[in-house]
């Protein structure tokens, strides 16, 4: 497996302090995903975080740069991030469609991931929108045309369905609950590994064309991903599984 690239999960955070007649505003960069990458790199797996806004000016845009990584994953990055880059929403400047070459990418022998989120699949008030774009043709899963979150506070357990596909190999059975998920409905061609007590999809995997895609509906990171989950003991070997078996190791 050449490396994976790991997509999101970056923010700026602007916090103003409001004291009777004075205000203070401070701004601080973080990186959520820099603990998954951390994890996954201790498991042997040789991956890179691309933060939010770098993707934004300068995510990969041709396929040979695409090529250097055996899986792609979006985790909570909206479609916007991709679709207008600011060389074309400042100046016009026409650029390459980058979700265009991601669907080329997959064609061609890539793998790819998104994760859940409030900017995942159709996310918070619609705002990911990722159902209009390519990656809607690439996906295992249909995305619903309107804000898709499903917020469960009280937690919801996920149900292994396909105990013996290889992304399961050696995990637990029982798992952590979640807070909660993007619904989403797996295609007719997909295998649906995981999902919920009500039914709706956790994890769904297809091949597409020469590659092969995943979509995992829930986040991996808080809020939705519960501390039980995040240091559950499978955590990380689940998504050692999942990332070999998108780059047909």
């Amino acid at each position: 497996m050449k490396k994976i690239l790991f997509v999101g999960e970056t923010c700026t955070i602007s916090q103003t302090y409001t004291k009777g007649y004075d205000h203070v505003t401070i701004s601080r960069y973080a990186e959520a995903g820099r603990s998954m990458v951390d994890a996954l790199k201790e498991n042997g797996i040789d991956i890179e975080l691309f933060p939010i806004h770098l993707a934004h000016s300068n995510f990969l845009d041709t396929l040979e740069t695409l090529n250097q990584y055996s899986v792609v994953i979006f985790s909570d990055i909206g479609s916007n991030t991709f679709l207008v880059p600011p060389q074309t929403h400042a100046n016009a400047v026409r650029m390459p469609n980058r979700l265009k070459l991601i669907k080329e990418y997959v064609s061609r022998g890539g793998g790819f991931l998104m994760c859940g989120g409030y900017l995942s699949f159709t996310g918070y008030e619609g705002k990911a929108r990722y159902g209009m774009t390519p990656i809607a043709d690439i996906l295992p899963v249909e995305m619903l045309p309107y804000d898709d979150r499903i917020e469960c506070p009280e937690g919801i357990f996920p149900r292994v369905l396909q105990p013996d596909h290889p992304i399961m190999k050696g995990i637990e059975s029982d798992w952590p609950d979640f807070l909660g998920y993007n619904r989403v409905k797996a295609k007719t061609q997909a295998s649906v590994i995981l999902g919920f007590e009500n039914q709706d999809v956790l994890l769904a995997v297809q091949d597409y064309q020469n590659g092969r895609t995943a979509a995992f509906a829930s986040d991996t990171l808080p809020h939705w991903a519960t501390p039980e989950f995040i240091h559950w003991k499978s955590y990380t070997p689940f998504f050692t599984n999942l990332l070999h078996w998108l780059s047909k190791d």
